[in-house]
């Protein structure tokens, strides 16, 4: 009886390490692989995820990791600004491979590209700067002095 349930736990035990086991390569799989957002049809988009760090650390380059190095740990344990978007298009795409994840993970992917590369943004503050340039010559705006840096008590 003592023995039965002897056996009984150390099997428990093993069954438990095991679903470790597997979360830790599951977990270490979401950090070191990036899927590829290809267009269909082509060979890297056919695989689920495609590995670039591990060649990389080998060469001392880094070329692609800025893409997923957000959700690496941070210095001071400050997450990176575009950390939440990363993980959100991570945890879309992770398991459905790369021609459904391109379809159904595009909103998390261009939220993730907006916020590393800020194009519309620029975009958007390149249309400001034209119209206020545009308002100046029309005699229609007068910036304030402390934008064309003729203050009367300039800063030290």
């Amino acid at each position: 009886m003592v023995e039965e349930l002897r056996v009984q736990e150390l099997r428990e035990q093993e069954l438990r390490a095991e679903e470790l086991k597997v979360e830790e390569m599951r977990v270490e799989k979401l950090r070191s692989y990036v899927i590829l957002f290809q267009e269909p049809g082509t060979r890297a988009s056919q695989q689920d995820a495609t590995p670039f760090f591990d060649i990389q650390k080998k060469l001392g380059i880094d070329l692609d990791r800025w893409l997923s190095i957000q959700s690496a740990e941070q210095p001071h344990r400050i997450p990176a600004r575009c950390h939440a978007f990363e993980k959100e298009w991570i945890e879309c795409s992770h398991g459905i491979g790369g021609i459904h994840a391109r379809k159904e993970c595009n909103i998390e992917y261009e939220d993730l590209l907006e916020c590393l590369l800020r194009q519309k943004t620029m975009k958007c503050l390149s249309a400001i700067v034209k119209q206020r340039n545009k308002l100046i010559k029309e005699g229609k705006y007068t910036p304030p002095p402390h934008h064309t840096g003729k203050e009367e008590n300039p800063r030290p």
